[in-house]
């Protein structure tokens, strides 16, 4: 459950143009409130924003106008921004960016590298992390004797090492199938009830996004809803509301070609139930 009265992240009128003269304006006056402990996912189609937005909060470029705030730091004002990112901020990326010739164990440790405890310490912070996504029994397996979905797991250990205020994951799980994508979101879940992460996922599959608690719809750079995750049959009306077909019926232009399916007979009650999604 979010705590209230601790801010994680807040954004106001974040603008990026990418660009001279004309430009493109990638986000366009973004106004976001994050709290510790939310679980919040980034769903908008390709070019709508949604990982320029993901950039500007892990501190990975800088915005044109607005403010970024993260952890009660305003991001324009942070001299050192590596050691912002590597203090408070954890990446998980499509590609999980494992050094390929380390340990899982041994990639677990890379972020722990800058802190100033002794090796048996940083191992069992590693071994620590790795036990908590599951692969106690994979510590000294190198990348390409892992899964997927086990490679992501990875990763998430190592994006959780140094205690991070929050966590960025951008299309966690594009690169993996269903199971694995079940299996990925589910240890998510479990680390945000469990033990309070707060988790920002940009994702375009609405599968992923039911994880969340919440979801923030971006489009042409603006954020255009931003809702509580109820019902998940709520959440399959407002899809489908949004869809050609839930258009159509709520403007009275049911394609002519469904009416032998009993489409025009329907459509007046699904059209009462779409206008109070």
């Amino acid at each position: 459950m979010a705590d209230e009265k601790k801010i994680v992240v807040e954004t106001k009128e974040l603008t990026k143009i990418y660009g001279d003269g004309v430009g493109v304006r990638a986000l366009d006056g973004v106004s976001l409130v994050i709290h510790a402990g939310e679980f919040v996912a980034v769903m908008g189609p390709s070019g709508s924003g949604k990982s320029t937005l993901l950039n500007l909060l892990g501190a990975l470029d800088r915005p044109t106008s607005g403010v970024c705030m993260v952890a009660g730091q305003d991001l324009a004002k942070v001299k050192d921004l590596d050691r912002f990112r590597s203090k408070t901020v954890g990446f998980v990326f499509q590609l999980h960016n494992l050094i390929p010739t380390l340990t899982a164990l041994e990639n677990v440790e890379i972020p722990l590298q800058e802190e100033s405890m002794g090796d048996a310490a940083r191992r069992a912070r590693a071994e620590e992390l790795l036990a908590l996504v599951g692969l106690g029994d994979r510590l000294h397996f190198v990348p390409g004797q892992l899964s997927g979905g086990q490679r992501q797991r990875v990763a998430i250990a190592r994006a959780l090492a140094n205690h991070p205020a929050i966590i960025l994951a951008d299309e966690p799980t594009g690169n993996l199938d269903s199971k694995s994508t079940d299996e990925i979101m589910d240890l998510l879940r479990k680390l945000n009830r469990e033990q309070g992460t707060t988790f920002v996922v940009v994702t375009h599959n609405p599968t992923v996004a039911r994880a969340a608690d919440r979801i923030v719809t971006v489009r042409d750079g603006r954020v255009r809803r931003d809702e509580k995750i109820g019902s998940v049959y709520m959440q399959d009306l407002r899809e489908f509301k949004e869809s050609a077909l839930g258009h159509a019926i709520l403007d009275d232009n049911v394609p002519a070609e469904l009416n032998g399916l009993g489409m025009d007979r329907v459509a007046p009650q699904v059209r009462e139930v779409l206008k109070k999604v």
